[in-house]
């Protein structure tokens, strides 16, 4: 079981699981269960029908016909991923996601997001899968036989802390789904960050560190160094975690914020009246911390 940093950081299933790995000669019910971890990595933890699955190369992989890459190339280039992830999704928001089903971690930088959007340019959908499945890097961490799994919250020789802190606006927890559970929905979650290399807050999941049992999704100012700044005659600053923003006293009326949720920086001097003019806006407060 993982104590200290990967439970707090919501990655503690991932570090207490062992890859998956195909080995010759294994029983119908462990091939299954390897064909579970493949869907629940390549799909993002989302639910597949049973219309859903790829029979014919399950039967193939099971026969010893497909290694499990291959077999992943598969469920990467079916239908199922493609309406799920690429048809439905703006092109930025498919790319990160195939960096975390592929290869388990953010992508590093501007470069890399630049370089699959020209191959979704020039070479279209099926080579952008190909392109992860036939890299170096996957062959390197997980070849023929592995399943890939979230690796990108462990450090690595050569990779910058910036994708290190990426990771985890893709990755929180186990009951998250790319389909339809991310906070991000269908929008990039990481595009102006990877653009622009900065390093993002790793917020707490819920249950998380100093439990406060929010699944909070911090903005942008969340990432900022300026935190301090303000601190002085009035006191210490503190910033507040607001999430839930809705209409009070109203039902179907529709909140004056775009987003729901939103972080303010205040001095201790004003605390109390921040309190109540969130109350009086319907927010609800997930924690406030000193800066």
């Amino acid at each position: 079981m993982a104590f200290g940093p990967a439970s707090a950081l919501g990655v503690a299933l991932f570090e207490d699981t062992a890859s998956y790995e195909y080995v010759a000669g294994r029983s119908d019910e462990e091939a299954e269960s390897i064909i579970r971890a493949i869907y629940r990595q390549i799909l993002g933890n989302a639910y597949v029908m049973e219309s859903e699955r790829a029979t014919v190369p399950e039967s193939q992989f099971k026969r010893g016909e497909l290694s499990v890459r291959e077999f992943i190339r598969a469920v990467g280039k079916s239908e199922v991923y493609r309406s799920r992830f690429f048809d439905t999704c703006p092109r930025y928001r498919f790319i990160e996601l195939n960096f975390k089903h592929f290869l388990g971690r953010a992508p590093d930088g501007l470069e890399e997001m630049r370089k699959h959007s020209t191959i979704l340019d020039t070479q279209g959908f099926e080579a952008e899968i190909d392109s992860y499945l036939d890299s170096d890097e996957y062959q390197d961490s997980y070849g023929e036989f592995i399943v890939p799994s979230n690796l990108g919250y462990k450090t690595k020789p050569g990779r910058n802390m910036v994708g290190f802190t990426h990771i985890f606006a893709l990755l929180r927890g186990a009951s998250s789904s790319d389909f339809k559970g991310s906070l991000a929905g269908k929008s990039p979650a990481l595009n102006k960050y990877v653009i622009q290399e900065t390093p993002l807050a790793i917020v707490p999941p819920s249950g998380g560190a100093a439990g406060n049992g929010w699944s909070f999704q911090d903005t942008t100012l969340g990432a900022r160094s300026r935190h301090g700044v303000g601190a002085g005659a009035e006191g210490q600053v503190y910033r507040i975690e607001v999430t839930g923003y809705g209409s009070p006293g109203a039902v179907n009326r529709v909140s004056k914020f775009r987003r729901s949720n939103k972080v303010y920086l205040v001095p201790f001097n004003k605390l109390s009246e921040e309190y109540k003019r969130i109350h009086r806006q319907g927010g609800k407060i997930a924690s406030i911390t000193p800066v």
